[in-house]
Parts: structure tokens; sequence; C-alpha cells
């Protein structure tokens, strides 16, 4: 049982970081329609963002908090990736926004092989590792809990409770519900279409910078194809909570943590990504909109 509950745990923390990207997928698509497939890299990026800010600080301030270090860290990251995220918009996907769908698809693919290859060529091609930041491990009922995956999940906690709040209860929220709905008729109300998406597309970019720290944090390396895989994983999320819900986002990624660290506990690990992808399969099937995902309505 304590085995049992130490996966539980273990999922759980994996799965918060699958969910910070989710919600990235999630409000880009629930906006404009569109997949952002750089989103993963995004999420790389922001966590060489944070190994380059934490190499700098501990060259300069040798002594400095491990907590004042990790909120710069994501602080730095945020904007960067933010600022990635907005030239993106900006230069490769506003263009296309009233072209035929693939066009924007593609784009999107294409970014995320720039964005890839240009880390690998200014970082260079091996693994990049970090010291430990956090090391605490407590000891409760016989399952060990580090304070590091304690800090995922609360910040995890607290950034969807924050996001939810702007989208549900804020002037922001209101113009990007309205896009979402009719982009024309936001326009025609005096919405900034234009500049509602972007503050999107970076809002996105701020989870996933957050969620590449805490990947760093909890894993001590990174390299420049860990866009890729985490990536999938958490687009897979959001389509199995219910793309456009941001619950949903955070719900998926969770389930899919948990389902990859139950079936590595209990069965070979070279299939976690095969149960994986077999559940997103099987609630596409039965429910293609997803666990808290809405029916999409054709506008006619």
């Amino acid at each position: 049982m304590e085995y049992f509950v130490q996966q539980l745990v273990n999922g759980l923390t994996l799965g918060s970081i699958y969910g910070l990207i989710a919600i990235g997928y999630t409000m880009v698509y629930g906006i404009i329609g569109m997949v952002n497939f750089a989103h993963g890299d995004i999420f790389m990026l922001g966590g060489f963002a944070a190994l380059i800010v934490y190499l700098v600080l501990v060259g300069l301030f040798g002594g400095i908090p491990i907590a004042l270090a990790l909120f710069i860290m994501i602080i730095v990251a945020m904007v960067m990736t933010g600022l990635w995220n907005w030239v993106i918009e900006k230069m490769a996907y506003r263009p296309l926004r009233g072209s035929f769908r693939l066009a924007p698809l593609i784009t999107a693919i294409g970014m995320s092989i720039a964005l890839s290859n240009f880390i690998q060529v200014t970082q260079g091609p091996r693994n990049k590792p970090i010291p430990s930041m956090v090391s605490s491990v407590y000891e409760v009922l016989g399952i060990s809990i580090s304070l590091k995956q304690i800090i995922i999940v609360v910040v995890t906690a607290v950034l969807l409770t924050i996001f939810w709040y702007i989208v549900n209860h804020t002037p922001l929220g209101r113009a990007q519900r309205a896009t979402e709905q009719d982009r024309k008729m936001a326009a025609l109300l005096g919405i900034d279409v234009d500049k509602t998406i972007s503050i999107t597309f970076i809002m996105g970019a701020a989870l996933a910078a957050v969620a590449g720290t805490m990947y760093l944090m909890y894993y001590g390396v990174i390299v420049f194809t860990d866009g890729f895989t985490p990536g999938v994983k958490a687009f897979t999320a959001a389509v199995l909570g219910g793309i456009g819900s941001l619950p949903g986002a955070v719900l998926g990624g969770l389930m899919i943590g948990l389902i990859e660290s139950l079936w590595s506990a209990y069965f070979t690990i070279d299939y976690k990504d095969v149960a994986t992808f077999s559940i997103l399969a099987i609630v596409l099937i039965f429910k293609p909109s997803g666990i808290l995902g809405r029916p999409e309505v054709e506008k006619v």
C-alpha cells in the first residue's frame, strides 16, 4: 500500500508539470482554434532560460538563498518565453490566421523545429545538469515526499487558481471569452482582438516557463530535445481533459502523470507511453470532447 501511495505522489508531481504545459495548449486552441505545436519547445526554452539564470546567480552571488534564486529564475524565464511566444505569434501565426487551416499547423511544426535547433546550436547537444537546488525529503507514514514535489504541486494549484480567476472574472478574461466565441463580433464591440490573442500567447508561454523551471528543478538536467516528449504528452493531457477547459487541462495532466507512474511501477516501463495514448484513444472514441470539454458547435 505504501508503494502504491508513493507512486501516486510521484504521478501527481509529474502530472502537475504536464498540466502547466497543457494550459498553454488549451488557451491558444480555445481562443483561435489552433494547436501551437511549438509550445513544447517554449517549455524547453523556459527550462534553459532558468538554467542560465541559475548559473549566473551562483557565479555572481555564491550564497544566494535558494528560494530567491528560484523566484528570479521563474520570473526571468517567464519574461523570456513570453517575449519569444509574442514574436512567434506576431511574425509566424498572425499573417496566416485567415488562411486554410493546414497552414498554421505546418508553421507551428516549423517553429518547433527551428526552436529546438536554435537551442542545440547555441547551448550544445549534450545534457545540461544542474546541482540539486532542493534536497529536503520528508517521511510521512512511510511515504517519502520531497520538498520539490510539494513546491511543484503547490505552484500548479496556485497558478491554476490565478488563471481561472483571470479568465472568468476580469476584463481581459471577458475579452478572451468573447474572442473565442466570435472574433468578428468581438472586434465590432471594441475588443482589440490582436492584442487579446497576443496576451493569450504570452500567458501560455509564461506557464510553460514555470513548468520548464519546475522540470529542471525536479530532474536536475535538461537537453534541447526535452520539448518534444513532454510537449506531446501535455497536448494529450489537454485533449484528454477537454481542450479549451483550464481545469480539464490540469486534470488531463494529472491523469497522464498517474498513468505513467503507476504503469512504470507495476509493468514494464517500455510501454508506459503506449498505455498513455491508449487511454487517450479510448476517451476520444467514447467522449470526443474530452472529460470536461464542451461539444463544439458549428456556427452557421
